[in-house]
């Protein structure tokens, strides 16, 4: 009964693991804003952190 129930969760770990991997067309990794000047991802609505320091 335990090798039955441990082989049902590995093998629903895999079919889980296949979809993680499957990719749809048109679909990119990360978007959003980036920052002109640095090019590093924008999070939230405040300004990029390597101009925050020079404003003052």
């Amino acid at each position: 009964m335990m090798v039955k129930i441990v082989s049902l969760f590995l093998i629903a770990m895999a079919v889980l693991a296949m979809f993680g991997r499957l990719r749809l067309p048109g679909k990119t990794g990360m978007t959003g804003r980036k920052c002109p000047d640095c090019g590093t991802y924008l999070v939230g609505r405040g300004p990029c952190p390597c101009k925050k320091g020079k404003g003052s």
